[in-house]
């Protein structure tokens, strides 16, 4: 059975005070070393949540102790701490070790001649097996219709565009509230289908930037939500150039990420399952799996690296695949669809 997501207040402006401060300064080096050669803010700011729960257990649990004369036992009790006492997912914990990781690889190259002795022996601490946080949730054609329809009824316009775009262009939700209003426009569409950004959107990535790439939409399905909180947006008298708004003292300003935190409730409540955006990358990426476009097309339109993603990303079953390729008289004919068709 899998785990419920868990929401933790570990840390305090109280408790970090109290932080040994040879702690403090090591954490204040490591992340000016990790803005140094590049990192982006989005990974710092992570880094900096991740350290501060060890600080804080350190500082609570293991007599406050300096990093470097942490050994193997402290590091199995701070893991199984996290797991056991604290709930975290084995997920969870997996990137809280990894931060530790790549803490202790920064004090054995850059401050070797400072501790000549330490060792990474955090990375002999094996991670807890990893496993699904929640059930996955794959939406039918016939769901996805049911919940823009209902978001459409209750008035949330703005929403239905989000799961709109984020369901036919298979956007990440970080990315989501970085599109602009006039991204959708005639000009911007490609051969016959496709909205196209004029200018390239900062993705999840290296650097300190993360990744630029242009992104797609299916124009004919993403565009009657568009136009509708298009409309909206003039009645509400919004001019803000981001496409996903939130009221910020009386002003309409950009959306953040966990702006689509609170839409995403109402979308559990109109569909009766849990939703979360990343289920629309999955759902973008199986539709166009199921119109036969091949996989280094759809590798290219969702932007990875690797074409491997796109069958990790692919929710049909193996029985409907074959169905595709097989029938009563063997194999099909089977033709790629062109995105002119989508």
């Amino acid at each position: 059975m899998s785990r419920k997501t868990k929401q933790n207040r570990i840390t305090s402006p109280e408790l970090l005070a109290k932080v040994n401060p040879d702690n403090l300064r090591l954490k204040k080096d490591y992340l000016a070393y990790c803005d140094s050669i590049g990192r982006s803010r989005t990974t710092i700011n992570s880094y900096i949540n991740d350290l501060d729960i060890y600080l804080c257990w350190n500082l609570l649990h293991n007599k406050n102790k300096f990093f470097i004369d942490m050994t193997k036992r402290d590091f199995v009790s701070y893991l199984g701490w996290l797991l056991n006492e604290n709930q975290n997912s084995p997920a969870r914990v997996r990137r809280l070790r990894s931060t530790l990781c790549s803490l202790s690889n920064y004090i054995e190259a850059i401050l070797d001649d400072e501790y000549p002795d330490f060792k990474p022996i955090v990375k002999k601490i094996e991670p807890p097996v990893a496993e699904p946080v929640r059930e996955k949730t794959v939406l039918t054609d016939e769901q996805l219709q049911r919940l823009l329809d209902g978001l459409v009824e209750r008035g949330k316009i703005q929403t239905a565009c989000s799961v709109a775009l984020a369901a036919f262009g298979g956007s990440r939700k970080s990315e989501l509230v970085r599109y602009k209003t006039d991204y959708f426009t005639d000009d911007n569409i490609i051969y016959g289908s496709l909205y196209k950004t004029p200018e390239k959107i900062i993705t999840k990535g290296r650097g300190r930037q993360g990744k630029l790439l242009n992104k797609f939409t299916i124009a004919s399905k993403f565009k009657p939500y568009l136009d509708l909180w298009i409309e909206e947006r003039k009645t509400l008298g919004i001019t803000s150039e981001w496409l996903f708004v939130t009221r910020v003292s009386g002003e309409w300003v950009q959306a953040k990420p966990s702006t689509l935190n609170s839409w995403a409730i109402t979308c559990t409540q109109i569909l009766g399952l849990p939703f979360y955006y990343h289920a629309m990358r999955h759902f973008f990426t199986t539709a166009l799996a199921r119109q036969n476009i091949p996989d280094s097309v759809i590798q290219e339109i969702v932007g990875w690296a690797s074409v491997d993603m796109v069958r990790k990303y692919d929710d049909a079953e193996a029985d409907e695949k074959f169905g595709k390729y097989f029938d009563e008289n063997g194999v099909k004919d089977v033709q790629a669809t062109e995105l002119k068709d989508l």
